[in-house]
This record gives structure tokens, sequence and C-alpha cells, in this order.
């Protein structure tokens, strides 16, 4: 016989019949020596009943019962719960870890797939370079990229066409770059 779990009091076992039973006890023949499995029914009177261990973890006779899926004449389904669980908490780790992986991949093409226009803006020195390359890219600003430059600037712009924003910007710019030069010169 293959080396099983010993039944402990509280496991629920479920007989091969489909009928689910709980240990109370594993006890000892007083005359015999024999190791028994006290268990009690969890359905209709909850009666209490005495197998000799042996039996009580025997296979089920395939012979007699051809149809019977169940291995054993008793399978602890507290374990079957905990394997479909272990399997849920593999699965879960499973999709937590692809979960990331995405993330990451998505967290990069951010990174990699940033604006070439806004990160020459953002590493430009002064307001002057910025006004510049605010002025060069001109064909390609879209509204997106005007709200990108304003917050790194601090500054609102408001709604409308891209012009009427556009024109709002570099006006900001012109303001700011005035201002660093007299910051320059004290």
């Amino acid at each position: 016989m293959e080396e099983r779990k010993v039944p402990q009091p509280g496991m629920i076992y479920r007989h091969f019949k489909n009928k689910l039973y709980q240990i109370i006890a594993i006890a000892t023949h007083s005359e015999t020596g024999e190791k028994m499995v006290v268990y009690q029914r969890l359905y209709d009177d909850f009666s209490v009943y005495v197998r000799p261990y042996d039996m009580f973890m025997s296979e089920v006779d395939h012979v007699k019962y051809p149809d019977v899926v169940q291995k054993y004449r008793f399978e602890n389904i507290l374990r079957q719960k905990e394997n479909e669980k272990n399997d849920v908490q593999e699965n879960l780790k499973k999709e937590k870890i692809q979960e990331e992986k995405v993330q990451n991949e998505t967290e990069k093409d951010e990174i990699s797939g940033c604006n070439p226009d806004l990160l020459a803006f953002l590493e430009a020195d002064t307001y002057e370079e910025k006004r510049n390359l605010l002025i060069a890219m001109q064909k390609r600003v879209d509204d997106r990229l005007i709200n990108d430059i304003a917050a790194s600037l601090d500054v609102t712009v408001d709604d409308g066409d891209i012009d009427t924003r556009f024109k709002s910007l570099l006006k900001c710019l012109d303001t700011m770059k005035k201002f660093e030069s007299v910051n320059r010169l004290r």
C-alpha cells in the first residue's frame, strides 16, 4: 500500500460512493491492538463508525466497482482542496508575473516612446534654447506636446486650436526668456 498521510481528527474524507465523513480519532482495539479509525457521517443521522485502519486506507476494489474513479476507499477532500488552492495560487503567481512583465514592457515603451521633441525641450538649458526648439518643432506640435511642455514650465495654456495654443506657449517662453536674462545680470 502506498504511503499516505495518517488521518487526523477533524479531517474530512470522501468515501468512494461520494459521501462525506469526518475523522473523530485514531484508536487502538483493546483486545487485538489493531489500529482503528473512528469517523462520523456528515449527512443523515451523523452516525459514528469504527473501521480497521488498513481497510479505511485501502484502495477501491476496481474489479467489484469498475466505474469508480476514486483510487482509495476514503480520500481526504481537504488535500484535494489544498491541491486546488495551490493550483489557484500558482496560477495567480503566474498571472502576477505576466502582469509585471507587461507593465515593465509598457513602462519601457513609454520611456523609449517618449516624444523626442519633448525630450530635446526638457534637456535644453536656457529658455532661449527652449524657445528656438519650440519654433523648430511648430509643424509637429500637437495638443499633448503643448500640454507636456506647459507642465514642464509650470504654466497653463488655455484650450483652443493648435495655432492659438502654440502662440500662447511661445509667449510664455518669451516672458521667461526675458526674465532669465534679467536674473543673469544680477
